[in-house]
């Protein structure tokens, strides 16, 4: 299983230093290396490709508000507390 502690713990200046498509990619990833699921199976429960998926852990897409709303529905979080992270903050 990939480590996500890697990510979880990164420093704020690194993450600060990020654009947002990257830190949406960022915690999209976090939330689901901790839920030890692998992409092909967050993009059959959230009905979004499976290649979208990565481009946008990979900070490559801009993800619209309601792919991004189905995929923290399907890590049984949702948006409010997705966004409601520090590292969202300036």
């Amino acid at each position: 299983a990939y480590d996500c502690r890697r990510y979880r713990g990164m420093h704020k200046r690194v993450f600060n230093n990020m654009n947002i498509k990257e830190k949406i990619g960022v915690k999209v990833k976090i939330l689901r290396l901790e839920k030890d699921i692998t992409i092909e199976y967050l993009a059959n429960i959230s009905d979004v490709d499976r290649n979208y998926i990565s481009d946008i852990e990979k900070g490559k897409r801009n993800v619209s508000v309601e792919i991004l709303e189905k995929i923290v529905v399907a890590l049984e979080t949702d948006l409010a507390t997705f966004f409601n992270d520090k590292k969202f903050k300036r």
